[in-house]
């Protein structure tokens, strides 16, 4: 079967591959098409990103302050029935020595156990309310937790290119987000310029030449504003080398194109 034809089996072997649940003959097979098709390619490291993007900007939730004093209500409670049942052992004591050892004894384990029914009750009563209110200050925090992932993993990539070198050696993802009008630019492998050059994206439009798309900084990371109609039906991106800071506006490339690649249109899920 040839999995460029079928894009929603693509879609999830990728996703399936980047979370680590294709294994076996399944994932080497996966890998294999990775190696000679950038459609496949370009759909793994698309995953690959939405996953990282979640760890990344996953923000961190903190018990609320009501928690913490709860937790300390409850441990106070439990020192409190501590030290009554350690008062109302010394009485027994008192009271044992005073009506002899056997009779002491007996209503010492009466006392003792009536003491101690009534402690665990009071502290049993004092657990329950206090764990049903950590539970639903818990529940609340795993709530919003589990919807702010919801929220952070939604993909909003509409286009994504896999830009390689004149080997076929995958050098830079490039992600569209059309919500906020934004090209990323991620490298995948280390990319070294000198101090005098930069780097400059293109688009490859199927008809004029071709048009800056905006220079690259420098780092890892890259995100570049851009308008839709600026990469809609475009079918490939490049990078070139260029003079530090770019060509002028209105210009070509000037200089030779290290990475370049098909920018396809994602499946929408």
């Amino acid at each position: 079967m040839n999995l460029i034809d079928h894009p929603e089996l693509l879609d999830r072997l990728a996703a399936a591959y980047a979370l680590g649940t294709l294994r076996g003959g399944a994932r080497r097979r996966f890998e294999s098409l990775a190696r000679q098709s950038v459609t496949v390619r370009a759909a793994a490291l698309l995953w690959q990103e939405r996953f990282a993007s979640m760890t990344e900007l996953q923000h961190v939730e903190a018990p609320s302050p009501n928690v913490w004093k709860r937790i300390e209500n409850l441990v106070a409670a439990q020192a409190r029935g501590t030290a009554s049942v350690l008062q109302e052992t010394a009485m027994l004591d008192k009271l044992r020595r005073g009506l002899g050892w056997w009779r002491g004894a007996a209503l010492a384990g009466v006392a003792a156990t009536v003491v101690a029914v009534a402690v665990g009750l009071n502290l049993g009563r004092q657990v329950q309310v206090q764990d049903a209110q950590l539970a639903q200050a818990g529940g609340r925090a795993e709530q919003l937790v589990r919807e702010n992932a919801q929220l952070r993993a939604t993909p909003h990539i509409q286009y994504v290119a896999v830009l390689a070198d004149d080997k076929a050696s995958a050098s830079i993802l490039v992600t569209f987000d059309p919500r906020h009008n934004a090209l990323t630019l991620k490298h995948v492998a280390p990319i070294q310029v000198g101090a005098d050059k930069s780097l400059e994206l293109w688009a490859l439009p199927p008809s004029g030449g071709p048009r800056s798309l905006g220079v690259l900084d420098g780092g890892a990371v890259v995100r570049l504003p851009a308008a839709e109609n600026q990469v809609r039906e475009v079918p490939a991106l490049a990078v070139s080398l260029e003079p530090r800071g770019g060509v002028p506006p209105g210009s070509g490339p000037t200089g030779p194109i290290l990475f370049k690649g098909p920018l396809l249109q994602t499946p929408q899920v």
